[in-house]
Parts: C-alpha cells; structure tokens; sequence
C-alpha cells in the first residue's frame, strides 16, 4: 500500500501569498469598480534591461541555426556565466573560483533543494519572522526546527546566544520580510558560532544590490565564512529575472562536513537531478554582468528605492514605527493602534484598497506587523501612500 510522506500533513493548509490571493480576488469580484494598489508580494514591475534583451535576442538567434544550436549544457552553468558571477564578486574584493558557482533557476529552488545533502536528524535554526520557504522545505523532511527570535528590541537582527541550537542555520541579509541588514560584526558573530559548533550557515542574499551603506553584501566579506557558510543569491530582484528565472549558489571548495566536500556532494546532486537553466536564459544573465547591464540593473534598483524612500516617509510623517527601506526593497512597520496584521490587511483592502503582506505570515513574531513591498510602479506606490496617510490621519 502506498504511504505519502506524513511531513506534508503539517504544513499550513495554504501558502500564505496563496491566502492573500485568495482574498484579493474575493474582494475584486465583489467590488470591481475599486482599483486595488498590490504593495504586497515581491514581485517586479520594471522590464528587463537593454543589455539582457540583446543578450537574450542574441542567443534566441544562435538557438536557430544549426552551427551555433545548443542542447544540453552544463548543470552547473555555462563558463561564461559562472566566470561573470566570479568577476562580479572579484570587483568587490572577494575571490571566488568559478568551479564553487552554480547556476540556478532561483535562490528558492537551491535553498530548499540543498536539504538533500543533508541528514534529517539534523536540527534547524531559523530567524522569526522568515521567508516562508525555509521553515516549509524543513518540515517537508522532518526535521526539528528551533526558531530565534527577531523583534524591536534586537532590530529583527538576532544574534546567536548562549543557548543557541542549530546544524542548519539560516540567515537572509537584507532580510525579507522586515529589511533589517546585519552589520559586520553581527555576521561575524555568526561565522563564529557557526565555526565553534559544526554549523553550516545558508545565507541568502538574494537583496544584496540594494545595500549601500556599506553593510555586507556577501557573508564571504565575514573572516572564516568559507569553512562555514553557502550563499544563494537571485537575479530576480537585482535585474528583473522573477519570470526569467536565474540565480546562483556558492558552495566553497573549503566547506567539508563529516568528512566530506559539500561542493562535489551538490555537483553530484545536480547532474541527478537538475538539467541545467536554459541557454537563452543564461545569456540574458550574461548582459546583467557587463558594464551597460550594471548601470542599467542599478537604475531600476533606484527606482524602487525611491518607492521605499516614499513609503518611509509616509510612514514618518504618521509616527509609525519600521525597519528597512533603506538598503532593501521592504518596509516592516509595525500595525498602528496594535492592531492583528490580518485585521490591519483586511482594513487596507477593504477601506483603502492597498494589498500588503501580514507579519503573522511570516512566523510568530510577526504578529502585530506588516510588510510593503517597493517593487509597484512609482505613480502607484504614491497613491497608495496618500491612500494610507488618509485613512490613518
């Protein structure tokens, strides 16, 4: 008799941009003529660059003729892209060979894929509030979860502590949901728990374009990250890709855990199960890295960051307390008049016709907060804060 896997039975019953789905929709058919404002879900609204689409046209053309045709590529990514990927790295100082850069359709994919190589007994740390990603791929295996928690008083920035426990530690910086960026010492802090305790620290950094404070931008910047850490990092949000699909993942060549080089496991664990991202794909990554595709990518990169820097002050101007939007596309704000974060979404929907994203979603310490989103057009990110400054004036 065929047994499912029972790991799958504690998940939630629905996703939770599922759920906000779902009530936007109901909302919309009941009220068609309201123009609903979607501050909510990450999703991009700027077109991909020049550069890409040349790249992209370029490769579409050589997919047309028979001398230039590719199939089948490397899992792991062409040469060309991984060499970018370690020239992007190289230009801020960090030198990676390309043989520890992977390419992925996404950090999403390779942070809950990368689970495979790893045993189920062991336990995880996760930040809370997280990206829901982390917490379910874990529960799909079964592992035990123990969750640190992130609040105003830590700056959504938790730091290891005494009675810290965790194989598997997760940390995305700036972080999605509440855009807080962990400082040098504060990573550090965390290479060094990680060193002292076998741990292996996956660090998301799919947001690392929008720092520019001089905060962190990889965890390979942190003194002994190499021995300790996996970064993934997305061209989803730094160029665009959310529908093209392409990322990256860096697993060092010094990274050996019970006696063995977790990057040969990873190779090994993609020429079985990934076929590699599209050719067409991987040349329009390609114009992201040259010099025309950073200053355009940078360009829309400001774009939304002038979007955060309007929710901000909408939000200063209110007297409401947040976190990020300053070096990340997110704004964390704390519910006014202590109100539920579903209730505060549900008033936003209902009474001013903005969509958000509920802190509660994200884990337990998320109630009570809300999270923006910048990635929304200009024209719309304004009218939706002149929206909200109306109805909580």
């Amino acid at each position: 008799m065929l047994k499912i896997n029972e790991h799958y039975l504690q998940l939630k019953e629905s996703y939770l941009f599922s759920e906000i789905a779902k009530r936007v929709r109901e909302y919309t058919a009941a009220h068609p003529e309201q123009r609903v404002i979607r501050m909510g879900i990450g999703d991009v609204s700027r077109p991909l660059c020049p550069a890409v689409i040349k790249q992209m046209q370029a490769a579409v053309a050589e997919m047309g003729r028979a001398e230039t045709f590719h199939g089948y590529g490397p899992e792991q990514g062409y040469d060309f892209l991984r060499g970018a990927v370690a020239g992007y790295y190289a230009n801020r100082g960090i030198t990676l060979d390309p043989d520890e850069i992977f390419i992925s359709d996404g950090a999403k994919s390779d942070l809950g894929n990368i689970l495979d190589l790893f045993s189920r007994d062991n336990t995880v740390l996760i930040p809370d509030p997280v990206y829901p990603v982390y917490v379910d791929t874990n529960i799909m295996e079964g592992r035990t979860i123990h969750f640190l928690e992130a609040n105003q008083q830590n700056g959504f920035l938790p730091l290891p502590q005494d009675d810290t426990q965790g194989d598997l530690i997760y940390l995305c910086s700036p972080n999605n949901p509440t855009g807080a960026v962990y400082s040098r010492a504060q990573l550090q802090a965390w290479v060094d728990f990680a060193l002292a305790h076998r741990s292996l620290i996956l660090f998301d950094a799919a947001y690392e374009a929008f720092v520019s404070d001089g905060s962190p931008r990889s965890i390979y910047e942190i003194e002994g990250a190499r021995r300790c850490a996996i970064e993934f990092c997305s061209l989803s949000k730094t160029a665009g890709f959310t529908g093209t699909r392409c990322g990256y993942t860096i697993v060092p060549q010094a990274l050996v855990f019970d006696g063995a080089p977790l990057r040969r496991l990873w190779l090994r664990r993609q020429t079985t199960k990934f076929n590699g991202v599209s050719y067409v794909v991987q040349r329009a990554a390609m114009g992201v890295f040259t010099p025309e595709g950073q200053a355009q990518t940078r360009e829309s990169i400001e774009y939304y960051k002038r979007n955060a820097r309007c929710m901000t002050d909408t939000l200063d101007r209110l007297g409401i307390w947040y976190t990020g939007g300053k070096n990340s596309p997110y704004v964390w704000l704390r519910c006014p008049g202590n109100m539920d974060s579903w209730a505060f979404f549900d008033k936003l929907l209902h009474e001013a016709q903005i969509v958000g994203t509920p802190g509660e979603g994200f884990g337990q310490c998320g109630q009570g907060y809300f999270r923006f989103s910048a990635f929304s057009s200009h024209e719309d990110t304004q009218e939706a804060m002149a929206r909200l400054e109306t109805l909580l004036r």
